[in-house]
């Protein structure tokens, strides 16, 4: 059996990749993910593990598991659960959670670039809208399919780059700060030939089907937009990273409320409701 996956870069590189990691999870530790994982999202991690059809005594590895939307659904279903993310602040949360579900989980610090796992050694690899932002898309599909066993199950909740979430990005980019050599675009996960063309023939029975969530939490656009600027990573990234620039501000302001108050389709005063499109991919390790 194979060692974990090591990379053979240059010190500068080895250097630069360590600290791209540390503000990766730096951002995913700002504001409060698991928040966003339990009020919003809810439903994407019981999807896709009846997507994986988890039962008893598979072992599972889920990719940044954030605070375990996705892992601990697994657990209940009987899994042995590894839960690994690049950012351990957010396991708190999840053991918290999974506590009082009373489920057992196993979390730990793990790069999606790196995964400090040997070859083939899960039933089931998965990530619910989670490995999709790691900058490398082609080295992290190279890390699922390399730990996942030969006909074991992959599977991901992707968000889309026509959804919801991927014209929140779209309206972000032009203030985010600018991302780093080589990076992909998180939502071209979304985008079932990319997917694809990461997989390759590694895999067989892939199958990509689009779907929604309802994301009903706010009442008001407004108030949407103020959660997202509160709650999530790279929303209060791209503030700071104007901070200092009142005028930028506001036009990030004004862009973000154009978009939240265009995409809401509710009709109720004192309501909003949010269908966030998603690809649900699923496929065999050849």
């Amino acid at each position: 059996m194979s060692t974990p996956h090591t990379a053979t870069v240059g010190q500068s590189d080895a250097e630069a990749d360590r600290q791209l990691k540390a503000k990766h999870r730096a951002l995913w530790a700002s504001g409060d993910y698991p928040a966003v994982a339990a009020e919003l999202i809810p439903a994407l991690g019981p999807r896709l593990v009846a997507a994986c059809g988890i039962g008893p005594g598979q072992t599972v590895l889920d990719i940044a598991a954030g605070s375990g939307n996705a892992a601990i659904p697994a657990a209940a279903a009987g899994a042995v659960v590894t839960a690994s993310d690049l950012t351990p602040e957010l396991f708190d949360a999840g053991r918290a959670n999974a506590a009082g579900q009373g489920v057992a989980v196993d979390w730990v610090e793990a790069d999606a670039e790196a995964l400090p796992f040997q070859d083939n050694s899960f039933d089931v690899v998965m990530s619910c809208v989670g490995a999709m932002f790691a900058p490398h898309h082609q080295v992290t599909a190279d890390e699922i399919v390399r730990v996942v066993r030969p006909g074991g199950t992959i599977a991901m909740i992707n968000w889309t780059p026509g959804g919801f979430i991927g014209n929140l990005f779209a309206i972000m980019k032009p203030y985010a700060p600018p991302p780093p050599p080589g990076a992909s675009p998180p939502p071209l996960w979304g985008d079932p030939e990319h997917v694809r063309e990461l997989f390759g023939e590694r895999v067989t029975g892939l199958t990509t089907h689009r779907e929604t969530v309802l994301m009903d939490h706010c009442a008001s656009p407004l108030e949407f937009r103020e959660y997202w600027k509160r709650n999530y990573g790279p929303t209060i990234a791209a503030y700071r990273f104007n901070q200092d620039d009142p005028e930028r501000t506001a036009a990030l302001d004004r862009d973000f409320l154009a978009l939240v108050e265009k995409w809401n389709s509710a009709t109720e005063p004192g309501r909003t409701a949010y269908h966030a499109e998603y690809l649900l991919v699923t496929a065999t390790k050849v």
